[in-house]
């Protein structure tokens, strides 16, 4: 999308991740959304009046040079990542971890996604699981900054790091995938796989269909908590005031309860969208997917009021079957626990996309700078030897 922005191509509206929110507001390239957008007295303002406190509050608290995601982005879809897995393959342990992926156990038969971003944050759990899962680390007052600064770690020391390592890995996982990891799991191709949440819902669903049962995992080490948004652009908008009306009119009819449930419906994904006390659509969908049947003996208390705007305990509390506790729920509505350990993956600046980027080439390809001596020196025979081959043909 960013290429397709930088060649020319205009867009009014686009649904980006939260590192390419920031980079767009980086970049002054965003329009605001309206007064009128956020006025809760407006019925029709579906967005502010249904969207989920702890997204919203996501929203308000991230900042891009002094100012809120919210003032630029309404929140569309969310999720965590972690790892799928078959339990018959592997244990709930072994996929408590993300050094799943350099577990000689699974040679072969486990992915990663083909998606720098996403290896490089696997990659840093990794290399920093010891100090990560430390008790002195985790009982830290100051966890979840010190977390976030740990997981977005881009020095280039580190990315030295990570880049051996991932080469390393590279050794040892199946492939690297960006869509066909749900299918792989399904056919036992892999027994695990990096997964964002609404993929890996999708697949258990699947497997279900089949007969296999898969479970979700999010690694002790800690997890990228990421989102998709709205944000209008300025080169679309271009100071009509129609235009910006008629996008935020369409953020709106998208944020309409019934409207997310749809969508989640159809794609497997979160909606940022939680509902009202008056219309609790969302979570009685929520309900009707993961609620225990009433002959259901062995059950679970699985509380959303933190999403739907409850106490924490009380409201919004879905009595699920217990195998819920690591799969399609789990994995649509992560726990609190689980959020602690979550952190938001901060969009790279010029140097460090540079950086990061010819790291990743020679994780894909290979790293110019192991080609040996000998190599250059065949490679400039051959080539001496054919300017001469036409040099003397000339003649």
């Amino acid at each position: 999308m960013y290429n397709q922005l930088n060649l020319g191509d205009t867009y009014d509206l686009v649904c980006p991740s939260e590192y390419m929110i920031m980079k767009l507001m980086a970049e002054n390239r965003l329009e605001p959304y309206s007064e009128a957008f956020y006025d809760k007295n407006n019925a029709y303002n579906y967005y502010v009046n249904n969207v989920s406190p702890y997204i919203y509050q996501v929203m308000n608290e991230n900042e891009i040079n002094g100012e809120q995601w919210s003032k630029y982005a309404a929140g569309y879809m969310w999720g965590i990542t972690g790892v799928l897995y078959n339990p018959e393959k592997v244990t709930q342990e072994e996929a408590a971890t993300w050094r799943i992926f350099e577990n000689q156990k699974f040679r072969r038969r486990v992915a990663l996604k083909d998606n720098v971003r996403d290896s490089y944050f696997a990659a840093l759990g990794i290399l920093k699981a010891d100090a990560l899962t430390a008790k002195a680390f985790q009982d830290a007052p100051d966890y979840e900054k010190r977390l976030a600064d740990e997981m977005n770690d881009t020095d280039r020391t580190t990315i030295d790091q990570a880049q051996e390592l991932l080469e390393r890995l590279m050794d040892n996982i199946y492939s690297l995938e960006t869509d066909s990891g749900k299918a792989d799991m399904v056919t036992g191709k892999i027994v695990a796989d990096y997964q964002w949440s609404g993929d890996a819902v999708y697949a258990m669903d699947q497997a279900d269909e089949d007969g296999l049962e898969l479970r979700y995992s999010v690694p002790r080490e800690g997890a990228n908590l990421w989102f998709d948004g709205w944000v209008m652009l300025k080169e679309g908008i271009a100071e009509n005031t129609q235009r910006k009306q008629a996008a935020e009119a369409f953020v709106n009819f998208m944020s309409r309860p019934d409207n997310a449930v749809r969508n989640m419906y159809y794609i497997g994904y979160t909606s940022s969208i939680a509902g009202t006390a008056d219309d609790d659509t969302v979570f009685e969908y929520a309900n009707w997917c993961y609620g225990a049947e009433d002959s259901e003996t062995d059950t679970i208390s699985y509380p959303l009021g933190y999403f739907f705007g409850g106490s924490a305990d009380g409201d919004y509390t879905i009595t699920a079957s217990a195998e819920q506790a690591d799969r399609q729920l789990y994995a649509q509505y992560p726990s609190q626990e689980v959020l602690k350990r979550t952190v938001v993956m901060r969009y790279f600046d010029e140097d460090t996309s540079k950086a990061i980027n010819r790291m990743w080439i020679n994780v894909r390809c290979f790293d110019i700078r192991d080609v040996p001596m000998l190599a250059w020196l065949a490679v400039l025979a051959v080539f001496l030897l054919l300017i001469r081959k036409i040099y003397v043909k000339a003649a």
